[in-house]
């Protein structure tokens, strides 16, 4: 895949010895990349697992409700950012880039490795290099999709002009096996994009936001303190006011980041948003008036992997052929916070 003509920032071309950047300055994903752990669980696994708990579900029951049939889980001790390493290794080699050339790291998760350094600050030292840029995102499932229109900006602006951006979790770390409504939904995961500055429009525009009135309907209410976990460091779920919200939402964003980039639905070949349930993303593109052939759909492989969901998808459509250069592809997010947003770009 060759990667679009880049523009170096004005830093890089003054060490460089090169003029400063003129003209219009933009941003394009260059290159994608994607990874899963091998552990796959299915939704018999699930529904024996539970078994052995005194809990009943079965796979009609999960695959009704949801359209999921399978999640991936890591092993004990697999971080995000052992899943995120892959990812960003597939992404780069995807767009032509050695991990040297990147001078900015985004990691979206809201399962760290540690309370702190940051995700991306491990990623960077995995990467083998240093100096550039590292920092988290907490978003929940709306993560990457902040987190790329973060790394536009700052491309954009010259801060940056190699943008490496990651969603990347582990959320079978904080689910609740004795809960069937939450537990079956989740898996890990992380993909990743690159970014790269451009004299020629990629990223159209974004439309976020956040209600922070809705958080008790989707959070994990535990914090550390003293030394011990305080609180319950379990996600807790409200599933139909979740359902209920999530629609209108992701309706209302991608209105609005049409209008933004002066686009119609007519104008969108791919809808990508965020893989949570099977019924909220075709609720989302029947009010598009989408056909559901344009709807990139991987819930049912990879469960709600959150911030990881949307990269996921997206590198599951360039990588089986069906996204191509030239195309506009719409990115949403929706999750705990409340938070939600939108992306438009072409690719």
């Amino acid at each position: 895949m060759t990667a679009p003509s880049s523009v170096p920032s004005s830093t890089a071309a003054r060490s460089h010895g090169a003029p400063a950047v003129t003209g219009a300055r933009f941003s394009r994903i260059t290159g994608t990349g994607s990874y899963l752990p091998p552990r796959r669980l299915t939704n018999h696994d699930m529904v024996a697992m539970l078994a052995a708990r005194g809990i009943e579900t079965s796979d009609e029951w999960i695959v009704e409700r949801t359209g999921i049939r399978a999640r991936h889980f890591a092993d004990d001790g697999v971080n995000a950012s052992d899943l995120a390493l892959p990812a960003a290794r597939d992404a780069l080699e995807s767009a032509g880039r050695k991990p040297s050339d990147v001078d900015l790291i985004i990691v979206a998760t809201s399962t760290p490795d540690m309370v702190f350094p940051s995700t991306a600050s491990i990623l960077q030292h995995k990467l083998g290099v240093h100096g550039c840029a590292a920092f988290d995102l907490q978003a929940v499932c709306s993560g990457f999709v902040y987190a790329l229109t973060v790394a536009d900006a700052m491309v954009r602006a010259g801060s940056a002009r190699c943008a490496l951006v990651v969603g990347a979790e582990v959320f079978s770390r904080i689910l609740d096996f004795n809960d069937r409504t939450t537990c079956v939904l989740f898996g890990d995961g992380a993909g990743a994009v690159v970014v790269e500055a451009s004299s020629s429009p990629g990223i159209l525009a974004a439309d976020l936001h956040a209600d922070g009135r809705h958080l008790g309907i989707l959070c994990t209410p535990g914090t550390v303190a003293g030394g011990q976990v305080s609180g319950t460091p379990l996600l807790k779920m409200d599933g139909p006011a979740v359902f209920k919200l999530a629609v209108g939402v992701l309706e209302s964003a991608a209105r609005a980041v049409l209008e933004k980039a002066g686009r119609t639905e007519a104008d969108l070949d791919w809808l990508i948003p965020h893989q949570a349930n099977i019924r909220i993303m075709q609720g989302t593109a029947r009010k598009l008036k989408l056909p559901l052939e344009k709807l990139v759909a991987t819930v049912d492989e990879h469960g709600n992997t959150s911030a990881a969901s949307v990269p996921l998808a997206l590198d599951v459509a360039v990588k089986s052929g069906r996204l191509r250069r030239g195309d506009t592809v719409m990115l949403e997010g929706v999750g705990g916070g409340f938070t939600w947003g939108a992306v438009l770009f072409d690719y």
